[in-house]
């Protein structure tokens, strides 16, 4: 039905700063929900942060003040910008999108970028 593709991982030092993006296979393929999980190392699968159709959001405590997310309705693509990025930020982080219907909630997640932040 729908991929969802991450781009804009890579690596950074601590105090840098990174841009992930994630955009849908589909542009009429609305979201209600969009938004990133992470994977840290040998770790369960944690969320980030989301943002609903209204640009409501939520963020993880140890990410808040240093992550925005945010998504261009339009193009169906949502991003996350990561400031002053922790080694504890490391991880394969996920794009992720919720798609509410009469059926119930369908959600969908991208194959997954590298984040590695290391001196």
């Amino acid at each position: 039905q729908v991929l969802l593709e991450e781009s804009g991982g890579g690596l950074a030092q601590p105090g840098g700063s990174l841009r992930l993006a994630c955009a849908a296979s589909r542009i009429d393929f609305g979201f209600n929900v969009m938004g990133w999980y992470r994977q840290p190392p040998g770790k369960q699968r944690e969320l980030v942060a989301t943002i609903t159709s209204g640009d409501e959001t939520y963020y993880l405590d140890f990410v808040k003040g240093r992550f925005t997310v945010s998504r261009d309705n339009a193009e169906n693509t949502v991003y996350l910008q990561m400031n002053n990025l922790k080694p504890e930020d490391t991880a394969v982080y996920y794009c992720y999108g919720r798609r509410q219907n009469l059926g119930g909630a369908q959600e969908y997640f991208g194959q997954g970028t590298q984040v590695t932040v290391f001196s």
